[in-house]
C-alpha cells in the first residue's frame, strides 16, 4: 500500500481549516520519522529488488502479502488517532497503518520511502444516477436500483465530468512537506484509477439479474452498454494522459490493483521523456460480476471491450475475486501484454497453474474466511497453502491474503497468518 491522501475531496475544506497545531504536528512526525526509519534498511531495499525479480518472471521464492483492507479499522482503530484535525486524522491513519505493518506484518511488502498525496478529484456520472439503499448495518450488504430501464434510456448516456482541483492537490502537498517533508518527502502520486471496472458499471447501471438475462434475451443492448463504457473509459485515460495527471506505478511500494507490487525495470517503456503514458504503466481489470458467465459468453460480451483499453498499457494484471480458471486461454489470446493474473479461493488451482505455468505471475489468493470467521482456523490456512505451494510449484507465485473485512477484534490473526505463510515460503 503506497501512503495516500485522497480525501476530503470536496475542493475547499482544506483552505478553510486553520493551520495545525504544534501537537497534531509532532504526532505526524514521530509517525513518518518511525516509517522512514524502517524503510531506510537494507532488508526494505532487498524486498523492492526481489520484487522487481519476481516480476521479471525470474525464479524466487513465493512472495507474501497482507492487505487487510476493511480489516484495518480493527488494526488501528479511530480510538488510536490522537489528531484534532479532522484533514491529518486521516493522514495519521495512512501512517499508523504503515507503523502497525512494520511492527506486527512481516510480510514481503517494501515500505514506501516517500508520502504519496493523490490528485484531488471530482467525477460526474454517465447521465443516469446510482439510487443505492445501504444497509443499516455497519459494513453491510447494499442494493441499488438500476438507473438503465430499457433500450430508450440509451439517449441518456453521456460522458462523466472530471474536475482536478490542482490548487487543493498543490495545497495539501505543500503542508504535508512542511510537517515532516524533511523526514517523509511527500510528492503528487497515485493511480487515478484501480480497475477499468467495465463490467462493474455495466452492473450498476442495468442490474446483475437483469444483465445476466439480457445476455440472452437483449444481447444488443449489452454490446451497446459495453461499447459506450468502452468510449467513455478510453476518453477518461486520455484526458488524465493530457493533462499531466498520470504517475508512475512500477515503484517499490505500487501495489497493482487486485495484486502484487508493481516494481519492475520493464517500465517505463522505451521513449520515456518524463511525461507518463499509458504505456509506461501497468493496468489493471477484472470480471467479478461475470463470474457465473462461461468463457464463451465472456469472449462475446466481456474482452472485445476490455482488451483495446488494456493493450494501451505497458502491463497488465487481470482478475480478482472470479474463477477465472475457464477463461485464461482467450484472456492469454487476447491480452499479450497480460503478466499477472489473479487466481481466487475459488478458481481450479491446477487448471491455473498449467495455463500461467512460468509464463505469468500466479497471484494466489487464500480464502480469508480462514482466518476472518468466529474462530480461526489457521491449521486449515497453512494446509490450503501447502497445498497451493506443491499445485504452483513451477509457476511464479506470490500470495495476497485480502478481502479481510473483519478479525473479529482479534490483530493476532493477520500476523499468525503472515508468519506461517512465510514460514513456508522461505521452507
Amino acid at each position: 500500500m503506497s501512503v495516500r491522501s485522497d480525501f476530503l475531496a470536496d475542493f475547499t475544506a482544506w483552505e478553510m481549516i486553520p493551520r495545525p497545531d504544534r501537537g497534531d504536528r509532532e504526532i505526524l512526525r514521530g509517525l513518518a520519522a518511525e516509517l522512514a526509519e524502517a524503510a531506510a534498511t537494507s532488508a526494505n531495499r532487498e524486498l523492492a529488488e526481489l520484487w522487481n525479480r519476481h516480476n521479471r518472471l525470474e525464479r524466487t521464492r513465493p512472495l507474501v502479502l497482507a492487505r487487510p483492507e476493511s480489516g484495518w479499522k480493527e488494526l488501528v482503530p479511530e480510538s488510536a488517532l490522537r489528531c484534532g484535525d479532522p484533514r491529518l486524522r486521516e493522514w495519521e491513519t495512512v501512517l499508523r497503518r504503515h507503523v502497525f505493518r512494520v511492527r506486527h506484518i512481516p510480510d514481503d511488502w517494501p515500505l514506501p520511502r516517500t508520502f504519496d498525496i493523490a490528485w484531488v478529484v471530482k467525477w460526474g456520472d454517465y447521465g443516469l444516477k446510482r439510487d443505492i439503499q445501504h444497509s443499516p448495518v455497519a459494513g453491510g450488504a447494499y442494493r441499488w436500483l438500476p438507473s438503465l430501464q430499457g433500450p430508450d434510456d440509451l439517449r441518456k448516456l453521456r460522458f462523466r465530468t472530471i474536475e482536478v482541483d490542482r490548487s487543493c492537490t498543490e495545497y495539501k502537498l505543500a503542508l504535508a512537506n512542511e510537517i515532516f517533508g524533511d523526514l517523509l518527502p511527500a510528492r503528487i502520486h497515485g493511480r487515478l484509477f484501480v480497475m477499468l471496472g467495465l463490467t462493474e458499471d455495466l452492473v450498476f447501471l442495468r442490474g446483475l439479474q437483469q444483465a445476466m438475462l439480457d445476455l440472452y434475451d437483449d444481447p444488443a443492448l449489452i454490446h451497446e452498454i459495453m461499447a459506450f463504457l468502452r468510449d467513455a473509459k478510453m476518453r477518461e485515460l486520455d484526458f488524465y494522459a493530457r493533462e499531466g495527471l498520470l504517475t508512475l506505478n512500477n515503484e517499490a511500494h505500487d501495489y497493482i490493483g487486485q495484486g502484487g507490487i508493481g516494481i519492475t525495470d520493464e517500465l517505463p517503456a522505451a521513449g520515456f521523456a518524463g511525461k507518463v503514458r499509458l504505456a509506461d504503466l501497468w493496468g489493471t481489470e477484472a470480471a467479478q460480476e461475470f463470474s457465473g458467465v462461461g468463457p464463451e459468453l465472456f469472449a462475446e460480451f466481456v474482452l472485445p471491450y476490455q482488451a483495446p483499453i488494456l493493450k494501451r498499457f505497458g502491463l497488465v494484471s487481470y482478475g480478482c475475486c472470479e474463477p477465472l480458471d475457464k477463461k485464461l486461454a482467450v484472456i492469454r489470446r487476447e491480452v499479450p501484454n497480460l503478466r499477472r493474473v489473479s487466481v481466487s479461493a475459488w478458481c481450479d488451482r491446477a487448471k491455473a497453474a498449467e495455463e500461467l505455468t512460468d509464463r505469468y505471475l500466479y497471484a494466489y489468493k487464500p480464502n480469508p474466511a480462514t482466518i476472518c470467521g468466529p474462530e480461526p482456523h489457521h491449521d486449515a490456512a497453512e494446509q490450503e497453502l501447502r497445498e497451493t505451494m506443491r499445485i504452483a510449484k513451477d509457476c511464479r507465485l506470490e500470495v495476497i491474503m485480502k478481502d479481510t473485512h473483519t478479525f473479529q477484534n482479534d490483530p493476532a490473526r493477520i500476523t499468525a497468518w503472515v508468519q506461517m505463510a512465510k514460514r513456508l515460503a522461505l521452507a
